[in-house]
């Protein structure tokens, strides 16, 4: 089993793997400070380098030019696809996913005819997406991250307060993930259930990835994102795209996603089931799932009718509380995702896995 990344970003940080159920644990030292992080991985996995296909749209022919000049020109967007039939959609304006060029951009499924319009910051690509009167209630702490004054504050003190948790700051998660995501550098990554694009600024800037879509159920957090980036100068607008859309339905061509990154959201998610299958069909063979989220375990493993507490909790917030690394584990398997890996630093965890190749 290969040890994982580069070394000089742990400290004290133990590696063991569930490959074969017969290895022994063993234990690494290498140096990462100032918080000490324990690596577990069920297994080592490889990613085959990604590959894409280009589509020549320009007829060589005359006379089939001047036809198509006739017709509305319809570009492929080769990764967005309709939330209802999953097939890809066609832009009907000027192919483009810049946050800039998303307004006014139009979109339409080339199954059900159904069109999805851009907003002033992004695409809506939910199912009821375009309906007047028909609504469906989210759980509660779906609605809750929809509040505008919780966009607002996200960024402004409420993500730093999780360092309670044993979070070791944004910089330093995304150096973690890094090492999670090197097989597939240089693809696109979806940042699942983004909230105001904290990480999903950070990919853009690093220039690892040439597309970055920013994804959230709220309108309100996305519409702070796009703030975000405004005020930023300098920010590479051309690589990345804000889209709106339900992580139990991702609006996404099957097998088209290099890596999905979903940043303290999990126990948010009311069927992570659903979702961490979705991000299965939308991640390629080789493609990489990074998330993190938190286990109450520790302290709190002595408590009487954990598992009690935990379903109650979720029945009235919609929430999920995570009980053990082997529940994470068991989530992504379920999902057909392999190799999975973790860190650990208090109740935090980051995990990774794999789409099969």
């Amino acid at each position: 089993m290969a040890v994982i990344g580069n070394t000089s970003l742990f400290s004290n940080l133990t590696l063991s793997s569930s490959l074969n159920r017969s290895t022994r644990l063993f234990f690494i030292s290498v140096a990462f400070s100032p918080t000490n992080f324990r690596l577990r991985a069920a297994s080592a996995s490889s990613s085959p380098s990604s590959t894409a296909t280009f589509v020549d749209t320009n007829p060589t022919d005359s006379i089939v030019a001047e036809k198509e000049k006739e017709k509305e020109v319809k570009h492929s967007s080769n990764l967005l696809a309709c939330p209802v039939c999953y097939d890809s959609l066609n832009w009907t304006s000027h192919p483009s996913l810049s946050v800039d060029a998303i307004a006014g951009s139009s979109l339409q499924c080339g199954t059900c005819k159904k069109t999805y319009v851009g907003s002033q910051t992004h695409l809506d690509l939910t199912v009821t997406t375009g309906a007047k009167s028909y609504g469906e209630p989210m759980p509660l702490t779906t609605e809750f991250f929809r509040l505008p004054l919780i966009s607002a504050l996200y960024e402004r003190g409420w993500r730093q307060s999780f360092v309670w948790g044993g979070y070791p700051g944004p910089e330093k998660e995304f150096e973690l993930m890094k090492e999670f995501l090197k097989p597939v550098l240089g693809g696109n990554i979806i940042d699942a259930s983004c909230a105001s694009g904290l990480f999903s600024r950070l990919f853009a800037k690093s220039g690892l990835f040439p597309l970055v879509v920013a994804l959230d159920y709220s309108e309100n957090m996305l519409k702070q994102c796009y703030e975000f980036i405004q005020q930023e100068e300098n920010f590479p607008k051309e690589n990345i795209t804000l889209v709106r859309a339900d992580i139990s339905r991702l609006p996404f061509v099957s097998s088209s996603v290099d890596a999905v990154h979903a940043g303290a959201a999990l126990h948010c998610w009311p069927r992570p089931l659903a979702a961490v299958a979705e991000i299965s069909r939308v991640l390629r063979p080789g493609g990489v799932f990074v998330a993190t989220t938190i286990i109450i375990d520790g302290p709190f493993i002595v408590v009487p009718f954990r598992s009690t507490f935990s379903q109650s909790f979720k029945q009235v917030s919609g929430s999920n509380l995570f009980l053990s690394e082997r529940e994470l584990e068991e989530l992504c398997s379920a999902c057909g995702l392999v190799g999975f890996k973790c860190i650990r630093n208090g109740f935090f965890v980051m995990i990774s896995a794999t789409k099969p190749s």
